[in-house]
């Protein structure tokens, strides 16, 4: 049966992560896997979820399961993060990972339409092409950044949107985006928001990093205006916002206009959720929504995350003034105004090489770095192979 398979390539970011892993210089740098990391270089645990673990730990009497769908309590907990009171009586929902929340709402689009296009942005996500296409969805690309990278081709934007037929799917960031690190601002949102009520096109709205560019219900603000429309679909990660990265956490959320409908799209999701999972997993929700649902512990999560968000925007500046000071130009002063752990730099392939090879600093080959590599002690090394390559 297998013998005439060959081998898929690699991932290139695993490619990335076993080179660093294997290079025996000190001092090397790695800006390209998309975890947050301290100053120290480490990945630590939140305080919240700690505590939220050990209460866990102390009070659960079960690990039965729960339901095909998942937990209604986590459920609630982060509808109401993310929307507030929107979410009820319109949403349907079921507890998924962070990536599954993705596939999980392209399948459900799927057997509601199955000719819809899913339109992506033109610089995104890699899995959010990949998870379309491996699902037999049609894909089409609308263009994103403006030509000089360093900001939203607003125009193009809008135009490309105004292609997409009703029931067609389209893919958006909640904030903080990934690779860029540039969000539309209020006016685009309700731009894209009025052009999706036009063509009847339904956003798909990718949330995996709320609280990374503003306190979580700014960075929902996006959603909220999207959660106007008639139909939206919601896919949350707690990866990143929850440091639950292994317990694979998140929710797949579907918004209705109609009351009536919510029923048929429940049942859907949980007959997704039983063909994937049987039961979906209940560790890392139920961790969740400890935190959640205690405003104490809800308290130092977000303190947690604002100290986070101080680091990244620390580390953003000083590369930008440091990029300045090698470079003497402006040209990456906008870095300091992105948000998010994520930056698009002018490299290409062969400079990333040249950066990996001669300065041991490790990015992904579409120039896309992660700021919390750039730490006070790595961010002069950082500026010096970058304005290394680009002078060149």
């Amino acid at each position: 049966m297998f013998a005439h398979l060959r081998p898929q390539a690699d991932d290139p970011i695993l490619v990335l992560m076993r080179a660093f892993q294997a290079d025996p210089r000190p001092g090397k740098v790695d800006l390209g896997i998309g975890v947050w990391r301290d100053a120290e270089g480490r990945t630590p645990v939140f305080g919240a979820v700690k505590t939220a673990e050990e209460r866990l730990w102390r009070t659960q009497d079960t690990k039965s399961y729960v339901s095909f769908a998942g937990d209604p309590a986590f459920h609630a907990a982060v509808g109401d993060l993310l929307l507030g009171s929107v979410t009820r009586p319109r949403a349907a929902t079921a507890t998924t990972g962070g990536t599954s929340a993705v596939q999980t709402l392209l399948a459900l689009s799927q057997v509601a339409r199955p000719a819809a296009q899913v339109w992506i942005p033109a610089e995104t996500w890699p899995n959010h092409r990949v998870l379309a296409e491996h699902l037999g969805l049609a894909t089409r690309a609308f263009t994103y950044l403006a030509p000089e990278g360093t900001g939203i081709d607003r125009e193009a934007l809008l135009r490309d949107l105004a292609q997409a037929q009703a029931g067609d799917v389209v893919i958006l960031h909640a904030c903080c985006h990934n690779p860029t690190g540039i969000d539309p601002k209020p006016e685009l949102q309700a731009e894209i928001v009025d052009s999706l009520a036009r063509t009847g096109a339904v956003p798909l709205v990718d949330c995996a990093y709320l609280g990374f560019g503003a306190v979580p219900e700014a960075d929902a603000a996006f959603l909220r205006r999207l959660a106007s429309l008639p139909e939206a679909m919601l896919a949350f990660s707690g990866s990143k916002s929850f440091g639950l990265y292994r317990e694979r956490v998140g929710l797949a959320l579907v918004l209705l206009e109609q009351p009536g409908v919510v029923e048929a799209v429940q049942s859907q999701l949980t007959r997704l959720n039983r063909v994937n999972y049987s039961f979906p997993p209940d560790h890392g929700a139920r961790v969740v929504t400890e935190i959640l649902a205690d405003p104490a512990l809800r308290a130092a999560w977000e303190a947690e995350l604002a100290a986070i968000r101080t680091a990244l925007s620390a580390n953003r500046q000083a590369l930008a003034k440091a990029l300045r000071a090698r470079l003497q130009s402006d040209r990456f002063d906008g870095l300091a105004a992105q948000s998010g752990m994520f930056a698009m730099l002018p490299l290409g392939m062969e400079r990333v090489t040249r950066m990996r090879e001669d300065f041991a600093v490790y990015a992904v080959g579409t120039g896309r770095v992660n700021l919390a590599g750039v730490t006070p002690r790595t961010t002069d090394r950082v500026a010096e192979a970058i304005a290394a390559v680009l002078q060149d």
